[in-house]
């Protein structure tokens, strides 16, 4: 680039930084004026002090009014609110228990011996007295036939003593008697042997597997079959201790079997224990259940519901607990005015929060804007700003129209 035209660019940029100088510097008037240039040019150059003073202001007066603006004008905090509800806690209890028949029964013999017969077969329905199996009874029998003819003998004996009359003596009438008694209850202690030869049912029911076969030789300890009259089951389940002076006999009861989801059936408490297990601190609780149709079985698992009246307590957001030295509370708001409440927390869920306080159904709590509430003071609930919910006032269509035409 030639000399010259570098020289004409640096006496520019000179220029130019000396306008911005003369402009925007306070006392550039009375710099100039010390070097010799004219008040004129002064003049034209720098801007006076009046003028600064009244771009000043303007200025600051711009800025006033954004700061309003930006406040809106109204200085009451705004706030977001949601109304208190309700909710129960320990209405409910929810147990596993176990299922066994109202009458179960393990069938043993009363006597000793061969297993002759089995008269009935697994699954089969019976009723009590029924005979299951037999033992064999030939001994018996013959003592049975043995005291029968004693029984006989001592019995013609008595009768011939007394068609003699006084030809025999009273005391020989008296053995002949005793000797027929004896034989009675002879005859009785056989029959009742060979009864007992007969394995009967001692209660109605369904049989289970039998686990002996014919020819085995059993005694008086061994099961032949388990009896189990599931017309209605007995389900144990354990509760916890605080639940021990809500529960109580008759109290309705809902049982879900576990193998057959979907299903319900109802029943009562039928039994409570009388005392508390001190390791796990739970009390055993024993329900009954109908069973019509026979769909349930001895041993199956259920999930047990017990209802309670229960402890009714208000629910509020949990963005609208709040915390300070002295714990918990929440902001409540009544006729446009705040008011702090302290809470205790009693439960706390993802969506509410269970508390203790001196609070209503339906009064209302701030959620969000919390920061500028102090008691007592006045708030804006978001609702009331909302221009399509907010009330026109009287006169205001015309108005519009008014100034539409006047701008025609």
């Amino acid at each position: 680039m030639r000399l010259w035209k570098q020289l004409l660019i640096c006496i520019i940029i000179g220029l130019i930084a000396a306008g911005v100088w003369i402009r925007f510097m306070p006392n550039a008037g009375v710099a100039l004026a010390k070097v010799g240039v004219p008040q004129a040019v002064i003049a034209l150059l720098a801007p006076s002090a009046d003028d600064r003073q009244e771009g000043a202001g303007q200025v600051q007066g711009q800025a006033q009014g954004r700061g309003q603006g930006g406040r809106g004008g109204n200085q009451t905090p705004l706030v977001v609110t949601q109304p208190v509800d309700t909710a129960l806690v320990n209405d409910r209890l929810s147990a596993i228990g176990n299922g066994e028949a109202i009458v179960s029964v393990a069938v043993t013999p009363q006597a000793t011996g061969n297993l002759t017969e089995i008269v009935v077969k697994s699954g089969d329905r019976i009723e009590k007295g029924q005979v299951i199996a037999r033992l064999d009874s030939d001994e018996q029998s013959i003592a049975a036939a043995q005291a029968k003819v004693a029984l006989d003998s001592a019995g013609e004996k008595v009768e011939r003593n007394r068609k003699l009359g006084n030809a025999v003596s009273v005391a020989v009438l008296r053995d002949a008697e005793f000797a027929m008694q004896a034989a009675e209850l002879a005859l009785q202690t056989a029959q009742l042997d060979l009864k007992r030869r007969d394995i009967l049912a001692p209660s109605g029911g369904i049989v289970g597997i039998i686990t002996v076969n014919p020819g085995d030789y059993v005694t008086t300890s061994t099961p032949v079959a388990v009896v189990d009259d599931r017309s209605q089951i007995l389900v144990d389940f354990w509760v916890p201790e605080r639940f021990s002076t809500k529960i109580s006999v008759g109290q309705p009861v809902t049982a879900s079997p576990i193998a057959l989801p979907g299903s319900e059936f109802t029943g009562a408490i039928h039994a409570i224990d009388n005392r508390v297990d001190q390791a796990s601190r739970t009390l055993r609780v024993r329900a009954r259940i109908d069973n019509p149709d026979d769909t349930l079985r001895a041993g199956m698992s259920f999930s047990v519901s017990v209802r309670f009246p229960g402890d009714a307590y208000p629910t509020v957001n949990p963005l609208a607990i709040q915390w300070s030295a002295d714990g918990s509370y929440v902001w409540r708001v009544k006729d446009n005015k705040t008011e702090r409440v302290p809470v205790t927390i009693i439960q706390r869920n993802s969506d509410k929060v269970l508390v203790e306080a001196k609070l209503a159904k339906g009064d209302t709590v701030v959620m969000e804007g919390v920061q500028r509430l102090r008691d007592g003071g006045t708030v804006r609930s978001a609702g009331d700003d909302d221009p399509q919910r907010a009330p026109k006032p009287a006169g205001a269509e015309e108005q519009k129209i008014s100034a539409a035409e006047a701008a025609k």
